[in-house]
């Protein structure tokens, strides 16, 4: 898969604190396989700092911040999970308004576990089909979308691609959505 994404460039948006690790590292690594370009971009400057479930885990500098980064700039946009992550970024306008501008502009999103939270604040799960850590199932159909209980789920019944898994053990399944529903160049 060497190559298959080269120049790509690839959002992860997070929290300055509270992002699940795992869901951060290894849909990156797998972009960077690929060749593509994944940028770190939170709410805050400095350092981010990941959790392994509710144990701290490392911390990695964010390469932009919201208010910085243009959308413009991305082929696509990564939401990785965790429950604080996406707890705090749905309060954040400037994040919210971020992650709609990939949906206004058609491009690829893929979210995984807590993080359709913010897609729901971002006013763009209505009339699709998502997957999710099941505790989102209530707040995803109250918000107009229909959940499934799968470890991918791609719809493409919208603007843009969506791809959402529902947590970290299907972390294979969503890496492989991921790459086969990015853009090529």
């Amino acid at each position: 898969m060497s190559g298959e994404l080269q120049g790509l460039k690839v959002a992860f948006l997070v929290a300055p604190e509270g992002v699940e690790q795992v869901e951060l590292t290894e849909p990156w690594e797998a972009v960077e396989e690929a060749g593509g370009l994944p940028g770190l971009i939170s709410t805050q400057s400095g350092r981010v700092q990941a959790y392994d479930h509710l144990d701290k885990g490392d911390s990695f500098t964010a390469d932009s911040t919201v208010n910085v980064a243009s959308p413009s700039d991305f082929d696509a946009l990564v939401l990785p999970g965790g429950v604080a992550n996406p707890d705090y970024l749905r309060t954040q306008p400037e994040a919210v308004a971020f992650v709609r501008a990939f949906f206004d502009t058609g491009k690829p999103v893929a979210a995984i576990c807590h993080a359709p939270w913010v897609l729901i604040e971002a006013g763009v799960v209505s009339g699709r089909t998502l997957t999710s850590w099941p505790s989102l199932r209530t707040d995803l159909a109250n918000a107009g979308a229909t959940w499934t209980d799968i470890e991918v789920q791609v719809c493409d019944a919208g603007p843009n691609r969506l791809i959402t898994s529902r947590k970290p053990d299907d972390l294979k399944a969503f890496c492989q959505a991921l790459l086969s529903g990015l853009p090529r160049r």
